[in-house]
């Protein structure tokens, strides 16, 4: 009889650890999964800032055909930031600062191309070229915007991954840390505006 209460409490025990377990486990996939959507919709967002772009390029070189190197370095820009494709599954610090850092002299190139309208009236007054730039603007709110819904998710899921005792589980099962988006270097100070 007292084998029997000792086995049936073991047994127990066992079984709470294991519900416990497998509690912990589905919540460590849940957040990542809400993680790497939150990337998706980020790679997503910025998809569509480089789909805009060649209709841009097209509008901006019917009005201003020896503003060549500036299309150039628009178009090689997108080619480039449009190579890099980040998979949670293997992304390191590394490969995240490599995609931001595309990204920022995909958008740095851009700030050229749309500086060029200045000195065309024509362009500036182009419906299409209107109707693009205001497109382009929305996008980059929009990839600011799931740019700190990914920080947040990524925030959430670090601390699951990192809070005791689900620790060790992570660290059993492969749940690693995630890496946030951050501000690419100098962004901390002020453009200065000349005229």
């Amino acid at each position: 009889m007292k084998i029997n209460k000792t086995l049936i409490a073991v047994i127990a025990a066992i079984v709470i650890i294991g519900a416990w377990a497998a509690s912990a486990y589905n919540s460590m996939v849940q957040v990542q999964e809400s993680t790497t959507t939150a990337l998706a919709n980020v790679q997503s967002t910025y998809q569509r800032r480089a789909d805009l772009i060649p209709n841009l390029v097209e509008t901006v070189k019917g009005y201003a055909a020896h503003e060549k190197q500036t299309l150039e370095d628009v178009v090689a820009a997108r080619s480039k930031a449009t190579a890099i494709n980040l998979d949670p599954t293997n992304m390191t610090p590394e490969k995240l600062k490599e995609f931001q850092q595309a990204q920022g002299e995909l958008g740095s190139a851009l700030g050229r191309l749309i500086a060029i309208q200045e000195n065309y009236p024509d362009l500036k007054a182009n419906e299409n070229f209107r109707d693009l730039q205001v497109q382009l603007e929305g996008t980059e709110n929009r990839i600011n915007e799931a740019r700190n819904k990914y920080n947040e998710a990524v925030q959430q899921y670090n601390v699951v991954v990192r809070s005791f005792p689900k620790n060790i589980l992570a660290g059993m099962f492969g749940f690693s840390q995630m890496t946030k988006f951050e501000a690419e270097a100098g962004a901390e100070k002020a453009p200065q505006v000349k005229f």
